[in-house]
């Protein structure tokens, strides 16, 4: 039989449940242990064997094959984070990912809006439930799984905050309820009455999808007429460079966004609008340089 014909079920059944039982025992967030699956079932399908039957020179030959089709950097090191996890873990092979390389990133801003383009944006946002949701990530921070994963009992009117449980790295962290938010909710809340998700999705069980989401943004910019590339996270960028641009402390900003280290933070130091406007060149300071007559 022709390995690239065996049904993807049957190439990873065993492993996939091996790999998902090391990382739930290991407490990775829903949405990484998804991400390594799927990566993994990938790697294995181009091959038509189990990982267990592919060694280095397969390895090698599938970062090529992902280099071929232009996948991106992010994508590619998600890629080898999963191999990763995949030999060293759940297959005890650490000899043959010791030297697997990750993909450099660019070093790319994030796209922002101004408050002024967030609410053109946000006004365009036709639907009920992926405008709340956005205006929920830019009110709080949140990640784009953070904000879909909410449900009613995580928004505390009591203290003011909404409870993020299981955020990136399977932390829990609370961030200011804001009172405009808080209004904003309870009419939704009365409109729609969701049950056990915030957010619901479409079927009775599901929240609503970060990909859904995705559209909802590419549909808003088209109304609004933003050029910006607008997508979920660009709420959660939105909403540290802002904070960042009235004074509040950096420090203060990386427990919001719940960042393990201050330098990834630090990126929104080189996007806050005010400090680059307040900014003057040298060239001001020396004045006009036209030839004197």
């Amino acid at each position: 039989m022709d390995p690239t014909q065996i049904p993807k079920e049957s190439i990873m059944t065993s492993l996939r449940q091996r790999m998902l039982q090391d990382m739930q025992i290991r407490n990775l967030s829903p949405t990484t242990i998804d991400s390594y699956v799927r990566q993994v079932a990938l790697f294995a399908r181009h091959f038509g064997r189990s990982p267990a039957q592919l060694g280095p020179d397969e390895v090698r030959a599938y970062q090529l094959h992902l280099m071929d089709k232009n996948v991106s950097r992010s994508g590619f090191n998600q890629t080898m984070a999963a191999l990763r996890f995949c030999y060293r873990v759940t297959l005890r092979r650490p000899g043959l990912v010791e030297h697997l390389p990750y993909g450099k990133r660019a070093k790319v801003l994030p796209v922002v809006l101004s408050q002024d383009e967030l609410l053109t944006f946000l006004a365009a946002v036709r639907s009920p439930v992926p405008k709340m949701a956005l205006t929920t990530m830019y009110a709080g921070g949140l990640r784009v799984s953070e904000a879909v994963a909410l449900t009613p009992k995580n928004i505390d009117s009591a203290r003011m905050v909404i409870h993020v449980q299981h955020g990136k790295g399977a932390k829990d962290r609370v961030v200011p309820l804001s009172k405009v938010l808080l209004d904003q909710l309870r009419q939704y809340w009365r409109a729609r009455r969701p049950e056990h998700w915030l957010f619901p999705g479409r079927g009775a069980h599901s929240h609503y999808s970060a990909r859904s989401l995705v559209r909802a943004c590419h549909r808003a910019c088209k109304v609004a007429g933003l050029s910006k590339r607008v997508t979920p996270h660009t709420m959660r960028h939105s909403f540290a460079t802002h904070l960042l641009e009235a004074g509040t402390d950096i420090r203060v900003v990386q427990v919001l966004m719940g960042h393990t280290q201050l330098s990834t933070t630090a990126i929104y130091t080189h996007v806050q609008r005010r400090l680059v406007n307040a900014t003057h060149s040298p060239l001001d300071l020396i004045g006009d340089l036209s030839p004197q007559s």
